[in-house]
């Protein structure tokens, strides 16, 4: 019989009665980093000096809007308070004990309003350290209506139905990956989890992983189960502390309560979960190159094929998925395929939701979920509140240090898969850099680059080489010192590196290049001809070059 579901906790400040007020303090790493933490104890101890014994003092994930940070939020009166402090907390404790839950609730700001939560749905509302609160919010529906009534060609048919593809970058088809690895032969067969994020300005995984660890653990498990696979590694970089000491509390509770080991619900099911750190490689995002970190071996990436769907950790069919892709799927299990395909851009094949990092030039940074098809105009001025001092948008980078730099003639583009690879940028694993008229194209190119050529492992010589000379180039366009004939000669150099290069690092490394001479090709010539950086940002050298 499947595990009997506790009835939800609500315990109090003081007297454990019933609850009339939550004050939700975020605790995921940004907010942590303000003091988020020590807020919340003090914040009890001040509820309970008061009397309020009706009031709960919550600790939870991400609230999204990191800007405002730290965030306290009563989600009986809708209630969001910004940048609270330890020495601030009287006025919250006011607000605690005047709250009137029963009321109007307050009007969302459109950070909120506008964004559809499916991965994130528990993100700011459940203690991400207790299993009791993820169970009474929906947890572990999926996996034990998965396991008493669906058969493993039932749940990948659901997740195909559905129209996920993968988040982390390449959007592969997910029920078509899921089947890939269920036909492939040879056991055992493992699932390995994706949260070795690294793109500069991303984190999305860390804050999915900070605030609800169980809901990536059910995915996983629903996983397993759709492959028939016993043994699971999340693979999370060992610079995001929180997230796995919240991933570490979540396996040991998801084994006691039945979630995670043998005989999963009181069924012949049987997965247990592993973590693996990573030392911070950025190439070991990718999935050869991961695999063989876990394995103990250097990360670097190998040729292709065979696909870890056919031969990956230790020469065993492997499904490899991301945080977020995981992250969707009890959802999609709980509400249906149907419900999950009618979200997103009906014009194309991109369907469901989309997290985002929201960083750079734009008031409200933080975490975001969309849906598939909302335009970055949308993105960036309704859900972002647009540009600080009220300066010019000039682009938005996606993608990561492999994506591209999308003008402002395309603020009204949808933003989907086919649509960002159409301007020659692409999804990525959803980080979104805003930049406004002081950002110099050229020296964006050069930061990117300067990324690639440090991450690249050196196992490929287009990739170990190329992105050395690339970036040299665009050094010396940005000091003034290249010439038109360099320009061209760069040009060359970015196609060999994308077509030759071993793996995603190398092969996606020159499209910033791409991207900012396709849009930006102005600022290039006003470095080389007229010596000048339009946007006041490089040093041009004022020694004379040679023409």
């Amino acid at each position: 019989m499947p595990v009997a579901r506790p009835k939800p906790r609500h315990p109090t400040a003081a007297t454990g009665g019933p609850t009339r007020v939550t004050a939700n303090v975020c605790c995921a790493a940004s907010c942590v980093s303000a003091q988020s933490d020590q807020i919340l104890k003090e914040l009890g101890a001040k509820v309970s000096d008061a009397g309020l014994g009706d009031v709960r003092v919550k600790r939870v994930g991400c609230l999204g809007l990191c800007a405002a940070g730290p965030l306290i939020q009563i989600p009986e009166t809708g209630k969001l308070l910004k940048n609270v402090t330890l020495d601030n907390l009287e006025p919250v404790v006011e607000e605690l004990r005047t709250a009137k839950p029963n009321g109007k609730l307050e009007e969302q700001p459109a950070f909120f309003s506008k964004q559809v939560r499916v991965a994130t749905e528990n993100m700011g509302s459940i203690d991400p350290e207790d299993i009791d609160d993820y169970i009474a919010h929906g947890g572990y529906e999926a996996l034990r209506n998965v396991l008493g009534s669906m058969t493993p060609v039932e749940v990948r048919d659901e997740v195909t139905r559905s129209g996920l593809r993968g988040r982390g970058g390449a959007g592969y088809g997910t029920g078509l990956k899921w089947t890939t690895v269920a036909k492939a032969t040879g056991t055992p067969k493992y699932v390995i989890c994706n949260a070795d994020e690294g793109d500069p300005g991303a984190f999305m995984d860390r804050s999915v992983l900070e605030s609800d660890p169980y809901r990536v653990l059910e995915g996983m498990a629903i996983a397993a189960y759709a492959v028939e696979a016993s043994e699971g590694y999340i693979y999370c970089r060992a610079e995001y502390p929180l997230a796995v000491a919240r991933l570490r509390t979540a396996i040991r509770n998801a084994q006691r309560a039945g979630f995670l080991g043998s005989g999963i619900a009181d069924t012949n099911f049987s997965f247990d979960v592993q973590i693996r750190l990573g030392a911070g490689a950025f190439v070991c995002g990718e999935e050869t190159a991961l695999i063989a970190s876990i394995e103990g071996r250097r990360g670097t990436p190998r040729p292709r094929p065979p696909y870890p769907a056919v031969a990956g950790l230790w020469g065993k069919p492997t499904l490899i998925n991301n945080v977020e892709t995981y992250a969707n799927v009890p959802t999609i299990i709980r509400k249906g395929a149907e419900w999950y395909s009618a979200i997103g851009n009906p014009d194309s094949r991109s369907r469901g939701t989309k997290v985002f990092a929201l960083a750079g030039r734009v008031v409200n940074t933080g975490l975001v979920e969309v849906p598939m098809g909302m335009t970055l105009r949308e993105i960036v001025y309704d859900i972002g509140g647009g540009i600080p001092d009220g300066r010019p948008f000039k682009a938005v980078q996606t993608g990561g240090p492999s994506g591209g730099c999308i003008p402002s003639e395309f603020l009204d583009m949808p933003v989907d898969f086919e649509s960002l690879l159409k301007v020659g940028s692409f999804m990525g694993s959803g980080g979104m850099i805003v930049m406004d008229d002081t950002a110099c194209m050229v020296d964006v190119a050069r930061y990117f680059m300067d990324f690639c050529r440090e991450e690249s492992c050196g196992k490929c010589v287009p990739c170990r080489v190329g992105t050395t000379e690339l970036y040299g180039m665009l050094d010396r366009v940005c000091a003034g010192e290249a010439t038109m004939a360099d320009l061209d000669q760069m040009e060359k150099l970015a196609r060999i590196v994308q077509r030759t290069s071993l793996c995603g690092l190398g092969g996606g490394a020159p499209n910033p290049i791409f991207s900012t001479l396709r849009y930006f090709r102005d600022e290039y010539v006003a470095h080389i001809v007229d010596r000048v950086c339009p946007a006041g940002v490089c040093t041009i050298k004022t020694a004379e070059v040679a023409r």
